[in-house]
């Protein structure tokens, strides 16, 4: 199950929007998931992604294909979701409210998951997806905003003792897929001014995770004048990307 602190955190943020936050970004990895979906979807597919949150990206980026049920453990993203939904008019996409490593989809039932910033189930996924199918996981890695994490001393992941894009990789080989890669992906971000870098962190468990909204000013501060550039406050983001049929 999800814990309470981490329900509770995206229960309040209601969203996944970041659009009011002014950012450039430069990819360093031609890894692209939705270019990648483009290519393995038709108009007879059937898509599960999970960890939708508002359903921005679903809207805005997934396939005209014949259906996607997007989930989300949170009912306030799922709200979200729907209403977006309803502005949008698109038709082929359902949004419902489930936990990840407790699926309740059916077996052999999609041609497609897509996992994206979120916990998963290798053997659950492995089930619903019809022999064939596959799943293309998009995550963030241990070393993400590495420099920022070494300055609170703390941050998403900071401690585990194996990075998570391993622990998916060698999960998803356990579970049975063929074909499984693993891709790091780096992206350079610059956020334009403090309070869009601040935007940012307060919205995501970049550094504190789900358990508190507090950040030390100081530190923010001193990372700021260590990495401002011409192109803005650089962020140095480390992704991962899984590849992988059943």
């Amino acid at each position: 199950m999800i814990n309470d602190s981490e329900l509770d955190f995206y229960e309040k943020i209601k969203n996944w929007d970041f659009s009011m936050i002014k950012y450039t970004k430069e990819s360093l990895t031609n890894w692209n998931l939705y270019e990648l979906l483009k290519q393995s979807s038709d108009s007879d597919s059937i898509i599960l992604d999970l960890g939708t949150g508002g359903g921005e990206k679903v809207i805005e980026y997934f396939p005209d294909c014949k259906e996607i049920i997007a989930t989300d453990f949170s009912k306030e993203m799922i709200n979200t979701a729907n209403n977006n939904l309803i502005v949008s008019g698109r038709k082929n996409i359902i949004f419902r409210q489930m936990d990840n490593l407790n699926m309740d989809t059916p077996n052999d039932y999609f041609d497609i998951v897509v996992a994206r910033h979120t916990c998963i189930n290798a053997n659950q996924i492995y089930k619903t997806l019809k022999p064939g199918g596959r799943l293309f996981v998009r995550g963030v890695d241990k070393l993400d905003c590495w420099s920022l994490k070494l300055l609170f001393g703390k941050g998403q992941g900071f401690n585990d003792e194996k990075p998570i894009s391993l622990v998916d990789y060698e999960n998803i080989l356990n579970a049975g897929f063929k074909f499984v890669e693993l891709v790091p992906i780096h992206v350079r971000e610059y956020y334009q001014t403090k309070e869009d870098l601040m935007a940012l962190l307060l919205k995501t468990p970049i550094i504190n995770e789900f358990s508190d909204s507090n950040l030390d000013e100081e530190i923010i501060n001193k990372y700021i004048s260590q990495n401002t550039t011409k192109k803005g406050v650089l962020l140095i983001r480390r992704y991962y990307g899984i590849t992988a049929t059943k």
